[in-house]
């Protein structure tokens, strides 16, 4: 294994995505970077992009593709991703994000983009078992769809299903990913950039075959 490595990770919410880019972060020995950390690192940091992205959503609104692609080039002009490299989270989401991404990577461009693939199905069964404690926030695992609340082992709080995590609100979830996701997937897979990568398994399973695949993508032709 090289250290270092310039990947995306696309996958549908509740396919585990964000644990294998921390796992993946801690193996190749770059930053993962999320769209969420992006916003709140240039807001907190007090950055133009970042002012601007904080009068956007103190508003209520959404942050556009021109503020974002902005706080994204900061991020990846930084001294670790531009020596080491990085794992993307959350971004691109529009092929219009994406073909900006390559204008920024142009002198480094991706290792490759991994699909987390993970049936509809079971997304939809993992996030509706998904409970939190309304008090300290820590995460459970229901064993049925039952919603009767139980007390927290951390802190003693009620742990309940949150309003968003009904198969009603999740199916509107995964259905706006479908409508923004398919058209990346074609994207890249159109330019051979695109590993899909089995996601159902143990996490470690998952985890092998996705460096396998970074592996494959980044091993000279």
């Amino acid at each position: 294994m090289i250290p270092g490595a310039r990947l995306i990770l696309l996958g549908r919410q509740g396919a585990g995505k964000g644990t294998q880019c921390v796992r993946l972060s801690r193996h190749y020995v770059v930053p993962h970077i999320s769209t969420g950390d992006m916003l709140r690192a240039a807001v907190r940091e007090g950055t133009e992009l970042g002012r601007m992205a904080k009068q956007i959503m103190d508003a209520g609104g959404l942050v556009g593709d021109d503020i974002m692609v902005g706080i994204v080039g900061d991020r990846l002009n930084r001294d670790d991703a531009r020596t080491r490299g990085y794992i993307l989270d959350g971004f691109p989401r529009t092929v219009g994000q994406a073909e900006a991404l390559d204008g920024i990577t142009g002198e480094r461009p991706l290792d490759v983009v991994l699909d987390l693939d993970v049936p509809r199905e079971l997304v939809l069964e993992r996030i509706s078992a998904r409970r939190v404690c309304r008090d300290c926030g820590t995460n459970y695992v229901a064993k049925s769809t039952e919603r009767t609340p139980w007390i927290c082992e951390v802190c003693g709080g009620d742990v309940m299903q949150r309003d968003d995590d009904t198969p009603d609100a999740i199916n509107r979830r995964l259905d706006l990913y479908e409508e923004q996701t398919s058209p990346l997937i074609e994207y890249y897979g159109s330019g051979g950039r695109l590993a899909v990568v089995d996601g159902v398994g143990t996490p470690d399973a998952v985890f092998t075959r996705l460096v396998a695949a970074v592996e494959l993508a980044r091993r000279p032709a």
